[in-house]
This record gives C-alpha cells, sequence and structure tokens, in this order.
C-alpha cells in the first residue's frame, strides 16, 4: 500500500495580509499529480486542514474541490481535525461522507475505531486521533491527570487495545496533531501549551507501524516511523530555508518498507535580508531576492526616507521592514532610564522627530513643540 502524509494545509490563510488561495490552490493541483503519478492509495491529511474554525466560503469550497480531486483518482482518504480546526464543524455527516471513500475522524468518540482498508497482505488500520484539547478530552475520558501526555497517551491506550483485538499481520497508521518533543518549531504554529507544557514524547506512539504528524510546518523525521510532513507552503519568514512537500511510505506486509520525501511546487518564495538601503537598491548581490516576499531589515545608521516605497521598486513583494542600525554606540545599550534621565519632556519629543525621520526638527517645529508643553504647563497651574 502506498500512503501520501501531508498535513497543515491552512486553507484561507494569508501571508502578512496577502491572500494564498491560489497558491494553495496549486498546491491541490500538485497534490493530485502526485496521487495519480506515484499510485497512492490513501491520502492521509493530519490536521490543520482550515485555518481557522470558520473559515472563508472560498476555502471551504477548495477542500471540497480537493476531497472530489483525490477521490477521482481512485484514493481514498483519511482525514483528521487541528487544533485550527472546528472538532463539531468537520464531524458533520462523516458517516455519509465514509461512503465515498473520504474518511473524516474529527471527534473523541472515534478515536480507536479504525478506517480499515485492505490490500495484497490483508488490512491496515488508520486511526485517527485530531487534535485534543486537553481540558476537553479529560473529563470526557474521566482521566485523573492533565495535559497533553495525559490526553494522547490514553488516546493512543485506545489504539492499541483495539489493534490487539485485530488478526495477527495487521498493520497499523496512526494520524496525530500533537508537539512531539524534540520537533522544531517556526513562527506559523498557534501555541497549545497547557500549563506550560505542550510537548508529548515520541515513546507515546509505540505499538504502531507508521505514525503521520501534523502541527509542525517543517518536515521532521522524529523516529524511523514518526515523522512530521510540515506544511505545504511557507507560512512565516523562519520557515524559509524548510522545503515543503510530503511524505510517500510504501508499507509492505511487515510495516513500513520505505519513505521517501517529494517535494512540492514553490509558487513564490520566502528570505529575509539585511543591509543598508543604497546596498539593497544597487547591489548585485540582491538581483536573485526580486521575486521573493521578503522581511527587510535596514542597518543604515539613520532611517532612511521613505523606505518601504523604496524597496518595492525593486522588491515588489516587501511585506515586512525592520531597523537595526550597524553602528551601535555603547550608548545604545543603555536603559530607557539612563538615557532620558537628563532630558526634558520637549527634548525626548525632539528626539523621537530625529528618530524617527532621520533628520533633526526645524526650528519651526522646534518653536511648536514649546508652545505645545507651555500650554500644558499652564492649563496644570490652572487647575
Amino acid at each position: 500500500m502506498r500512503l501520501l502524509h501531508t498535513s497543515d494545509w491552512h486553507l484561507g490563510r494569508s501571508f502578512h495580509r496577502e491572500n494564498l488561495l491560489d497558491d494553495q490552490a496549486a498546491f491541490v493541483d500538485h497534490l493530485i499529480d502526485t496521487v495519480r503519478a506515484e499510485r497512492i492509495d490513501v491520502v492521509a491529511v493530519s490536521g490543520d486542514l482550515y485555518d481557522r474554525a470558520l473559515p472563508p466560503v472560498e476555502a471551504v469550497r477548495l477542500f471540497g474541490e480537493a476531497l472530489r480531486r483525490i477521490r477521482d483518482t481512485g484514493a481514498r482518504a483519511v482525514l483528521i481535525s487541528g487544533n485550527h480546526d472546528s472538532m463539531v464543524r468537520l464531524s458533520y455527516a462523516t458517516d455519509l461522507i465514509d461512503a465515498a471513500g473520504i474518511h473524516v475522524r474529527s471527534s473523541l468518540e472515534d478515536v480507536g475505531s479504525p478506517v480499515a482498508i485492505d490490500d495484497e497482505h490483508g488490512t491496515v488500520a488508520f486511526y485517527g486521533i485530531p487534535y485534543l484539547e486537553p481540558e476537553i478530552a479529560r473529563p470526557r475520558w474521566e482521566l485523573q491527570r492533565r495535559g497533553h501526555a495525559a490526553v494522547l497517551g490514553h488516546a493512543m491506550d485506545l489504539v492499541r487495545a483495539d489493534l490487539a483485538a485485530r488478526p495477527a499481520g495487521t498493520r497499523s497508521v496512526v494520524l496525530s496533531h500533537a508537539f512531539v518533543s524534540g520537533g522544531e518549531a517556526s513562527d506559523s504554529e498557534r501555541d497549545i501549551s497547557v500549563g506550560g507544557a505542550s510537548h508529548v514524547p515520541v515513546s507515546v506512539f509505540e505499538g504502531v507501524d507508521y505514525v503521520a504528524l501534523g502541527h509542525l510546518h517543517g518536515r521532521q523525521t522524529m523516529a524511523e516511523t514518526v515523522r512530521y510532513s510540515g506544511s505545504p507552503l511557507a507560512y512565516s519568514f523562519s520557515e524559509e530555508h524548510q522545503v515543503k512537500g510530503c511524505w510517500i511510505i510504501d508499507i509492505g506486509p511487515g510495516g513500513v518498507d520505505t519513505a521517501e520525501f517529494a517535494p512540492a511546487p514553490v509558487p513564490r518564495p520566502v528570505a529575509r535580508i539585511s543591509g543598508r538601503i543604497d546596498d539593497l537598491l544597487t547591489g548585485e548581490r540582491w538581483e536573485r531576492y526580486t521575486g521573493h516576499w521578503l522581511q527587510v531589515t535596514l542597518t543604515d545608521p539613520l532611517r532612511p526616507a521613505f523606505p518601504m516605497d523604496r524597496l518595492r521598486e525593486r522588491f515588489p513583494h516587501t511585506l515586512v521592514l525592520d531597523f537595526a542600525p550597524d553602528d551601535r554606540s555603547p550608548e545604545d545599550d543603555a536603559t530607557f532610564r539612563q538615557r532620558t534621565a537628563d532630558r526634558s519632556e520637549s527634548e525626548l519629543v525632539l528626539d523621537f522627530v530625529d528618530w524617527a525621520r532621520g533628520a533633526p526638527p526645524t526650528s519651526e517645529e522646534r518653536e511648536l513643540v514649546a508652545a505645545a508643553f507651555e500650554d500644558i504647563r499652564l492649563g496644570e497651574a490652572a487647575r
């Protein structure tokens, strides 16, 4: 059996206010091409199908189209909800959708009840463990311990109990949306910590043949049979060096035979660059970034005038602009209290004008600030 493991589609998400729906649709095209070319039997999607519990209509439409096209290839699909999804909404009419070969597992009641899919070697049991909010799952399962490790540990106990009752030779795949200890996070995952504890040990998944993880946006191998596929697109600048795509897993009669990563196309790469504005606008070494989504850090000693407008003339997809002067003096490391101890209120305002504009205030501006503080002083004296 050939399994394609993907996750964290986040349909409907934007990137610094840039709409990504067309890029997400391009990924769906690539996914379908891969399913056909690689003769995939089952597509496993490990949560965060949408970017929020109430996704926009266009995202719902794209999701429905993706499922229909997967089914048209002849493949089956098993999907779970993630921490960005609504468990209740994704659970709607799942018994009817099952009949089409699309299996959405998004409720506590389904944990431990697999989707059984047969191949020439027998049955592969697919167990869906959606994202488990500890304080929702714990009382439902009447658990004493709190936290992610407790609820996911119980979920895996249910999986192992069901698997033990099945015929010998039954192979198993678990889909889980969780933060496994040792995984490397990026800036685009939503924090799922509860009481400071969000991680679960990889050992919690012992006893099954393959674990298809979701939540972390970079592909990662936590163990030979426990992997994150990562998100299909970069959703933060911290992901600039990640290779996006999906895992293709071959499951033989004894479990996983091979695991190969299939890269996805990059509609527009992301990058972080820094330097002085004149160099960025003229230097040949920056030419390769003209088509990237960019986070730019300017290191000029003085803040340039109209920096974003000027940068976008060469780099039209600049989205984030930061300033970090490269000639910081020891005085720059002093505390705010130390730097302002001997400065009057009007001087602080003028200092701000100098800092924000990169040029000292004019005489007219100095007079305006002085008059404003004099009015304040007189008003306070009259109270």
